[in-house]
């Protein structure tokens, strides 16, 4: 995401920090290289000049020189871009306000933001999470709303409360409003119109007068542009939204719009969309988010991708395991499924620091493809071991006989499966001896564990 406004960035900071002399002609191409990235970005063109102008003038300045200038230089140009993100990251408080027994959340949007979907992410996330969620579906125009909540409830176990003959989503959720109170967190979807018209105005302004939701929850995607700008003006003048999500930041470079345009409204970016999955789902950090388009990876957001791919009951199983020394191939396995789960090896790469600085065009064609393919290939070859080769693998290495039948029944080659059989080994050796609470976090590993699989991984791992 934002491929063009990263590089740019990064070749701005680079110049910065390696010129001997900050002078004029490296000052203004600077500024020209971050101006094009910006706007390539699709940034307001005001917004550019507000970013770039006071850099300029700052870097031109006599007063400061050498080291300090270049320090002074590139913190401003963080701090700019650090403000017009939202400074900080933003998160919903979810059941805690004292005495309040349930959070409601309506999802807003036009046509194709993709609100429907963000519903069962964002169930999804919250039930990762330990809360009894609930989705509420009131989009009664769109045919096949109400199916297409439904197949991502049940995807995701998640309770669902729709009813396709009503009309009038005052009367569904009155409707449900009993059974809904068993839940902690209700998210809401609505519908949509091509326009924000008198019509749909209406609607939401009577569904939150009765629902009376604690957020206000507008949906854009981020191929938009700086047509957010306007979409969420209009809808905060009509509702007074109190936050943003931004869905398909995966497929556009110009998602700088739609971010930016978050700013210029003043309604906080709570969560991205990166993709299809329902774990696809990111809490907005700014300084995270720099930190990735800088190419200095981000292990919060990846920590956070582990928790959300892994269920609680799954991890204290797992734990258990790991702490007898009882972790076998199908343990193996179920996490190259949570793996796979959390999506694209590139996008995992782009959060990990020391990797996510590496120019995916000039590794190997379809490097990364081929290390997906073959995830896929030892879950095969795991399916077509016997249980006393899934219990100890090491017997495998040691009669070729059994390698040729899990080749043969999996599809796959011998030496796919020893290298299958290494990587096990290689995990196991780096949970041996049990893993302490501190290392493991509610949802995955801790920091430090990652930072130390990281390394051991980028030792052993062979690409």
């Amino acid at each position: 995401m934002l491929e063009k406004l990263s590089e740019a960035l990064k070749k701005a900071t680079d110049k910065i920090a390696k010129a001997v002399f900050l002078d004029r002609k490296i000052i203004e191409e600077v500024i020209k290289e971050l101006q094009r990235g910006l706007i390539s970005a699709d940034v307001n063109i005001y917004l550019v000049k507000e970013i770039t102008d006071p850099l300029k003038a700052q870097a031109l300045d006599e007063k400061v020189k050498g080291i300090e200038k270049k320090e002074q230089i590139i913190k401003m140009l963080y701090d700019t871009i650090l403000e017009i993100l939202g400074k900080e990251k933003k998160e919903l408080k979810i059941n805690e306000e004292k005495g309040k027994k349930q959070t409601i959340i309506l999802l807003l949007g036009l046509y194709g933001a993709g609100k429907t979907t963000t519903a069962g992410k964002l169930g999804l996330y919250y039930s990762k999470r330990g809360h009894k969620v609930a989705l509420l579906g009131l989009d009664v125009h769109r045919p096949a709303a109400t199916d297409q909540l439904e197949q991502i409830a049940k995807q995701n176990k998640l309770a669902v409360f729709v009813n396709k003959e009503e009309k009038d989503p005052i009367k569904i959720y009155k409707k449900f409003k009993s059974e809904l109170e068993d839940y902690d967190l209700l998210i809401v979807d609505t519908a949509g119109r091509h326009s924000l018209d008198k019509d749909l105005v209406t609607e939401i302004k009577d569904i939150n007068k009765t629902i009376k939701p604690d957020y206000k929850i507008l949906v854009i995607q981020a191929d938009i542009g700086q047509a957010a700008k306007n979409q969420a003006s209009e809808f905060q003048k009509a509702l007074e939204i109190n936050g943003v999500i931004i869905t398909r930041m995966d497929s556009t470079a110009k998602a700088g719009g739609a971010l930016t345009a978050c700013h210029e409204t003043h309604a906080p970016v709570y969560f991205i969309g990166t993709g299809e999955k329902s774990n696809e789902l990111e809490t907005f950090n700014p300084q995270a988010f720099i930190s990735r388009i800088l190419g200095m990876g981000d292990l919060e957001g990846l920590l956070e991708k582990v928790q959300s791919a892994i269920d609680k009951d799954s991890q204290k199983k797992l734990k258990g395991k790991l702490e007898k020394g009882e972790f076998d191939l199908r343990d193996f396995q179920e996490q190259l499924k949570s793996m796979s789960s959390m999506g694209s090896i590139s996008k995992m790469m782009d959060m990990i620091p020391g990797l996510s600085g590496i120019n995916k065009e000039k590794l190997p064609e379809n490097m990364l493809g081929v290390q997906e393919e073959k995830m896929k290939k030892w879950q095969h070859a795991i399916n077509s071991m016997t249980q006393e080769e899934i219990k100890n693998p090491e017997i495998i290495e040691k009669q070729t006989t059994r390698l040729g039948r899990i080749a043969k029944g999996s599809g796959t080659s011998t030496s796919d499966i020893r290298q299958l059989i290494k990587q096990y080994k290689l995990l196991k050796d780096f949970t041996k001896g049990g893993v302490s609470e501190a290392d493991m976090g509610a949802g995955g590993f801790s920091q430090k564990q990652m930072m130390k699989l990281a390394k051991k991984f980028g030792k052993k791992m062979r690409m």
